[in-house]
């Protein structure tokens, strides 16, 4: 039998979402709990890598195990036994074909940045006060991610990938109060990649390019030329969508 779970998770004390050696991992303290809890050795594939301090609001995995579980009942027994910085919403009985990962129709990210030092957010956002970004252009800037579809020059060096192709179908930034939000929407994403869009896109923020050299920068497909990546406890997984026959 096949279940998908439904997390969230604060990723400021785990070394990222997949299992490492010598290093705390959101996956490795599932794994651990599931196993203890159900009585046989579990395995969870996650619906995607999150990197060490990112955080996820929504998250999906999928385990298999050979007996009927009470949903209900785990769950409780999970965020009783799970760390505070992890908690499960929901669980799904699935076909034994559905994947976690690889039939995720498409992701969300927000990147958070706070626009004045907040003690409150400092594990959550990147607190940026010496700033004007001057977000119309920026805005201008992301509606140029709908035009391309290989972003290498966004993706860390020497990721193992058969494409470096992802379809953009929602990039903008959004200020709400004092926090700066960017909010994007793909059907797939390169490891680093939002982070170093988001780091490019501040610099046209800056007026240090322009939206040519983001085209430049794009059609390159080399990394050294786009923006540094921004810091990664202002990232969140926000929302994967799933076939509605899946979910």
């Amino acid at each position: 039998m096949r279940y998908f779970v439904e997390l969230s998770y604060n990723g400021k004390k785990y070394h990222g979402w997949q299992r490492q050696p010598d290093v705390n991992t959101v996956q490795e303290v599932i794994e651990n709990a599931l196993s203890l809890l159900i009585g046989e050795e579990i395995s969870v594939i996650g619906c995607g890598r999150t990197d060490t301090g990112v955080h996820a609001s929504q998250y999906f995995l999928h385990f298999d195990v050979y007996k009927d579980l009470d949903k209900k009942l785990l769950i409780y027994k999970l965020n009783a036994f799970l760390p505070n910085d992890i908690a499960v919403y929901q669980m799904y009985l699935v076909s034994d074909r559905d994947h976690a990962r690889f039939d995720a129709i498409s992701r969300s990210y927000e990147y958070r940045i706070s626009l004045k030092r907040d003690p409150f957010l400092t594990d959550t956002t990147w607190q940026v006060q010496d700033y004007n970004f001057d977000i119309q252009k920026m805005n201008d800037a992301s509606k140029v991610l709908y035009e391309y579809q290989n972003f290498k020059c966004f993706s860390k060096s020497n990721t193992d990938v058969n494409s470096y192709d992802c379809t953009v179908s929602k990039a903008e930034w959004k200020l709400e109060g004092t926090l700066l939000i960017f909010h994007i929407t793909a059907n797939r994403f390169l490891r680093n990649m939002v982070r170093a869009i988001v780091g490019t896109l501040l610099n046209i923020g800056r007026d240090r390019i322009n939206i040519d050299d983001l085209r430049k920068i794009i059609e390159s497909k080399d990394r050294s030329r786009a923006g540094a990546s921004v810091k990664a406890h202002g990232l969140f997984l926000t929302k994967v969508i799933y076939p509605e026959e899946i979910l």
